[in-house]
């Protein structure tokens, strides 16, 4: 099911449950989990994109033995909050993941979140490309659970 809001999505979690943040890359995903308060977002993983029926079996796994309650996904509008196609292909992937894993979902926006991450990477870290390349993705999914996260009323 995928949810118009993340308020909507969170009012359905069951109690200490957390979100799972998703970064779709072309060719791989980088994943985040927020701790059970919702309030804090840490960089997971980062799993290769194949065959959706494998990635939506991964998170069945991961939801029960993580205590994931929903997924937050990267929306990748247009700089100008345009919805093209990226945006369109995210859409279909995450309500594709989402009926087949049987987590609910939402969108959230993702605009330069890898470029915000990559430009912490090169000038506050000094990582070289090798290593950025290793762990940007989970650090954009941080980054997009982090800034949904940010959003919701203390509880």
């Amino acid at each position: 099911m995928l949810y118009n809001s993340l308020s909507d999505l969170v009012a359905g979690l069951p109690r200490h449950y957390r979100l799972l943040g998703i970064d779709p890359g072309k060719k791989q995903i980088g994943l985040a989990l927020s701790d059970i308060t919702l309030m804090l977002a840490s960089p997971f993983s980062v799993v290769k994109r194949g065959k959706l029926s494998v990635f939506a079996q991964y998170l069945k796994e991961l939801s029960i033995r993580e205590e994931v309650g929903g997924l937050v996904c990267g929306l990748p509008l247009s700089l100008d909050g345009n919805f093209g196609p990226a945006a369109q292909a995210a859409k279909d992937w995450i309500m594709a993941v989402s009926n087949m894993s049987g987590l609910p979902a939402c969108l959230w926006d993702e605009r330069l979140s890898s470029s915000a991450v990559n430009r912490f990477l090169i000038n506050e870290a000094d990582l070289s490309r090798k290593k950025r390349d290793e762990i940007v993705d989970k650090m954009a999914a941080s980054y997009i659970l982090q800034s949904a996260l940010d959003t919701l009323k203390p509880k």
